[in-house]
């Protein structure tokens, strides 16, 4: 079997992810090739936590017309219920999952608590991080940036529909290039949307990696994890 490269590793997955080429809602047989992904890696001794965002149902800038506040929470219940789809789907093929919310709702998962989750993760257990920091006006790239520094993480996995960061918008530009190496300052100054800037400046000041690939094979997960040339590293 092969060596991974990373011990500790949060999976960002976007709620489009979770909807497949339906664009919308929960696509089973998706959620189901990634949960399969997630147990090889979690069999080869690979400590995963994950954040879901909730775009596949709500997003908070959607409520044009409606207190931010409120659209963000609205969001972040959205998140819960990716994460539940997540968990069932991961204990449905024997790996053993735990959801917790930045939003205390106990009947149905644990609230965040940072030395639980930490021992989760020794336990061989994977957390789900659910309701984004439990704040509204902080997206869920921060709730991974923020989760990923408090459970030292070596590396967040950031699972796009594009395969890579560009210059430009690949699917408006045809003349957009991939940049394949790139620093935290680059993202901010060049203004690419991987991740928002509140998010990039978490990760630059305590210095964690982000690998920036698509989720268009399920099997790219793995393949991060075992270190191969795929996708953008933004480091220091």
């Amino acid at each position: 079997m092969e060596k991974p490269l990373y011990q500790r590793i949060l999976l960002k997955l976007s709620g489009e992810a979770l909807a497949g080429e339906r664009g919308f809602g929960l696509d089973t047989t998706t959620i189901q090739n990634i949960a399969k992904q997630i147990k090889e890696v979690v069999d080869m001794g690979v400590q995963v936590a994950i954040v879901v965002g909730g775009g596949n149902f709500w997003r908070g800038r959607s409520g044009a017309n409606m207190d931010r506040t409120t659209a963000d929470y609205m969001g972040m219940m959205a998140t819960v219920i990716n994460s539940l789809a997540l968990q069932d789907a991961l204990e449905d093929i024997d790996v053993v999952t735990r959801v917790q919310t930045a939003i205390e709702m106990r009947q149905i998962a644990e609230p965040y608590i940072r030395r639980r989750a930490v021992r989760h993760l020794e336990k061989n257990r994977v957390v789900i991080f659910a309701a984004g920091t439990g704040n509204p006006y902080f997206s869920t790239d921060t709730t991974a940036a923020l989760r990923a520094a408090e459970i030292e993480a070596e590396v967040i996995l950031l699972a796009k529909k594009v395969d890579a960061v560009y210059d430009k918008d690949p699917n408006e530009n045809d003349d957009a290039s991939k940049l394949l190496d790139l620093s935290y300052i680059d993202i901010l100054n060049m203004g690419l949307k991987v991740m928002d800037s509140t998010a990039t400046s978490l990760c630059m000041d305590n210095q964690i990696p982000i690998k920036v690939f698509g989720l268009d094979d399920p099997e790219n997960i793995k393949k991060v994890v075992l270190g191969k040339a795929i996708g953008t590293y933004i480091h220091s």
